[in-house]
């Protein structure tokens, strides 16, 4: 299993000389397992990741699984070349929706006027909306089981824990964390994980004002991966206004709190 970090900020993506390490687009995540690419959020990084993926001729299908609908993770749907490829299929997956909603409905208002000059039916490719329940066991592919749970964040998100190949990765992202309504859940997908992947996106004197914003810190995340025995911790969803030299701190503080802990950064590749 790799994973590659396409965008790792939140709320908006923020390019620019301040943020050139870290990175400026909005969250969106590769896994590859053995040769099926997985792909969570589809924030503004899922444009370049779009781009890359056409230069392997061997890949012609992707499932992308959305946490929630809010726009800093959606906002690459309509950038996303291979939906304008006809010999490829596109599977876009996303939670509790229904039943008076559904991912195709959410893709449909996304491109549509006077948000958006042109509808779905330009995409060439083969597509498949998939809406399903949190708490849902889903199997995309031979191998891959990807197991879900609800977060504790306004209208809502999905949290995911993939395994493959005896590996797992889990994504714990948008969510108010510990303490919060979702600990038993949130425990339940880290739980042994290979790789937490953690919404980290305030520290803990900016969370005293936004308790109720559905967003976490690093020092939550260190919690829920000592609790539920993760063995690496990797902050993300980082704050729009928190420049490369904030970053640099929250990164140093996190990885004295609990060695190892990897800061994500747009590009960055983790083998587990």
């Amino acid at each position: 299993m790799q994973i590659r970090f396409w965008g790792v900020r939140g709320t908006v993506a923020c390019p620019g000389p301040s943020t050139v390490r870290y990175g400026g687009n909005t969250a969106c995540i590769e896994v590859r397992c053995g040769k099926r690419v997985i792909i969570f959020d589809a924030g503004t990084g899922l444009r370049p990741l779009g781009i890359e993926l056409l230069k392997d001729k061997r890949i012609r299908e992707v499932d992308i699984f959305i946490t929630h609908c809010h726009l800093d993770h959606v906002a690459g749907l309509p950038f996303f070349e291979p939906l304008f490829c006809e010999d490829y299929v596109v599977r876009i997956w996303a939670a509790n929706l229904a039943p008076s909603s559904s991912i195709e409905q959410v893709t449909r208002r996304l491109m549509s006027s006077p948000l958006f000059p042109v509808q779905i039916e330009i995409f060439k490719a083969t597509i498949e909306f998939r809406d399903f329940q949190s708490g849902a066991v889903l199997q995309p592919c031979d191998g891959v089981k990807l197991r879900t749970a609800p977060l504790d964040h306004p209208d809502g998100a999905n949290g995911y824990r993939l395994e493959y190949g005896g590996r797992i990765f889990a994504l714990v992202s948008d969510t108010a964390g510990f303490p919060g309504n979702r600990d038993a859940d949130l425990a339940w997908l880290a739980h042994k994980a290979d790789l937490l992947v953690y919404d980290a996106t305030f520290t803990e004197e900016e969370i005293v004002s936004r308790s109720n914003w559905g967003h976490s810190t690093w020092v939550r995340g260190v919690r829920l991966a000592n609790e539920s025995g993760a063995k690496k911790l990797c902050l993300f969803h980082h704050d729009p206004s928190h420049d490369d030299d904030f970053m640099d701190a929250v990164a140093a503080e996190a990885a004295r709190a609990r060695a190892g802990t990897i800061t994500a950064r747009e590009g960055q590749i983790i083998d587990l």
